[in-house]
């Protein structure tokens, strides 16, 4: 069992001498965790309070002056174009927005970007927002993203404050990042390994690697959706902007798991008290059966993307990568096949390189 408590927790000995555990974090009232830690039932409590923290307090949403840059995100926060957004999209682009607001327009400044005046949003103030992320350039990337697409909003809402988008020509920085770390098929084997049969930890392995399911669709799926062998559901972070149902079939080994799971609710996997798991909540226990299994740097995205590789270097062509994974553009699916024949090719070409015999 991991010594260390998890994060946000702490020790509190009470006038009886009783170790009491306690989640404590800023702006969130301090609660109390029954259990011994990192077991499955303390890992529930823990997870709610952690997902709770993270929703944003819209009490503290100041109503920006107007004309000024906090004004016109909060006007983006409200149209159609946001809205439209999957929840975990809108969630996480509304902090990276909003983590702008009282950042110093310039160092030692005790103005800050949420009244600086949109007129005066120019090319660099941008690179200032940007580049105050230069030491983590996906996260630089991400906040120029966003606020891009609030410019490109105000330059069809509000046509008399800006006549171009001044975050257009503001570069991204070049990133040599994967993202998620995508798991090998040692890795697999290892966890496999650790997490016995039947066990939730090994069904959640079996449904992310063999259905290529995001975690926000992985919580729903459940036995209502299994038709003659078919698993068929409508991908949640695509649903605004198409109608149309992915199916794919149940592989053998992922039935097997299926038959060997819980069999008591209609979703594959429940929490301990029998309800669903939240996106957050599922994320962080699969996590934490990764550390049982002493892999603590792998994810659940990082099987999607596992899924995606070994199908690429067994032959999946980028339209049948497209099916699996509900991608609606080729540029993720000729991601990996662009990998897998690259590595294929270099396996043919090396054998060139020796010198040929007489």
């Amino acid at each position: 069992m991991p010594r260390r408590l998890p994060l946000y927790c702490c020790e509190d000995t009470d006038r009886h001498g009783n170790i009491r555990i306690y989640f404590r974090r800023k702006g969130q009232p301090k609660a109390r965790l029954l259990g011994m830690p990192w077991t499955p039932a303390f890992m529930e409590q823990y997870e709610s309070l952690l997902e709770s923290a993270r929703k944003p307090d819209a009490v503290a949403d100041h109503k920006g002056k107007p004309n000024t840059w906090r004004w016109l995100c909060q006007n983006y926060f409200g149209c159609v174009e946001f809205k439209q957004l999957s929840d975990r999209t809108r969630t996480v682009r509304r902090q990276i927005l909003e983590a702008t607001f009282d950042e110093p327009i310039a160092p030692g400044s005790k103005a800050t970007f949420a009244d600086f005046p949109v007129a005066r949003m120019n090319r660099k103030a941008i690179k200032v927002l940007r580049d105050r992320k230069a030491d983590t350039p996906e996260a630089a990337n991400m906040r120029l993203k966003s606020i891009r697409r609030v410019f490109a909003f105000a330059l069809d809402e509000h046509e008399n404050l800006l006549s171009v988008n001044p975050a257009r020509d503001v570069p991204f920085f070049k990133s040599n990042s994967e993202g998620f770390h995508t798991w090998t098929k040692e890795e697999v084997e290892q966890y496999l390994s650790v997490h016995e049969e039947g066990s939730k930890a090994r069904l959640a392995l079996f449904l992310l690697l063999y259905t290529g399911v995001r975690r926000s669709d992985l919580i729903v799926l459940g036995r209502q959706m299994v038709r003659d062998g078919w698993l068929r559901f409508q991908p949640k972070k695509t649903r605004h902007i198409s109608a149309d149902f992915v199916e794919i079939p149940i592989l053998p080994a992922l039935a097997a798991a299926l038959e060997k799971g819980p069999q008591d609710h209609l979703n594959f996997l429940v929490t301990e008290f029998g309800k669903p798991y939240s996106p957050d909540g599922f994320g962080n226990r699969f996590r934490s059966w990764c550390r049982v299994a002493g892999l603590p740097h792998c994810s659940a995205h990082g099987l999607r993307k596992a899924g995606a590789t070994f199908a690429a270097e067994n032959g999946a062509t980028e339209n049948q990568l497209k099916a699996i994974y509900g991608w609606k553009s080729a540029k993720m699916a000729a991601h990996y096949t662009r990998k897998a024949q690259q590595k294929k090719l270099a396996g043919v070409a090396m054998a060139l390189i020796a010198p040929a015999k007489d």
